[in-house]
Order: structure tokens, then C-alpha cells, then sequence
């Protein structure tokens, strides 16, 4: 069994308040959730308004496609969420026996 595991440090330039960082960060997860079948949150930076962390999460029991996945999520954000500019990102394929 394998995990991958993804911490994206998220920049959201034209937000002004909490209010609106929930809102975007509400739709990331609950999209992202759904399409990819992964375990989503906001990690760090919550009382930042104009920066976020995100950690997303799956398991696999083939170590490339959790690699994949991984992937497939920093890339969906990056196309689907003009509003949110990924600064950085990190994914670890973490092997469980």
C-alpha cells in the first residue's frame, strides 16, 4: 500500500477578507474532493487572508498511480482556479506495509 501525500501553498492575490479565502477554498476542496476521490483540507495560514495551505491525501496500492493522482490535482487547480496562484507545491509517495 502506498500514500501520497500533497502540501500546495496557495497565494490568492485578489481576496480581501477571510470571508472570501473560506469561499474559495471551500469550492478547491469540495471540487477537488469529488473529482479525484481525495481527503482535502486546509492545513496552515488559516488566519491569513491572502495565503493558504492545502494538504491532500490518497492511498493506492500502486505507488505510480499515486503519483498520478497527486498530479492530476496540483494540475486541475492550477487550470481550473485562475483566482488562486500556486507558489509552491510537494508531493511524497510514502510506502505502508
Amino acid at each position: 500500500m502506498n500514500v501520497g501525500v500533497c502540501r500546495i501553498n496557495l497565494r490568492l492575490p485578489e481576496n480581501e477578507s477571510l470571508k472570501g479565502k473560506r469561499r474559495i477554498l471551500k469550492s478547491i476542496v469540495s471540487r477537488v474532493g469529488n473529482k479525484f476521490n481525495v481527503a482535502i483540507a486546509e492545513v496552515d495560514n488559516g488566519d491569513m487572508w491572502q495565503l493558504a495551505t492545502i494538504g491532500i491525501c490518497c492511498v493506492s496500492n500502486d505507488r505510480r498511480h499515486a503519483n498520478e493522482v497527486m498530479s492530476r490535482v496540483v494540475d486541475f487547480i492550477i487550470n481550473s482556479r485562475p483566482d488562486a496562484e500556486i507558489l509552491d507545491y510537494e508531493i511524497e509517495i510514502i510506502p505502508v506495509s
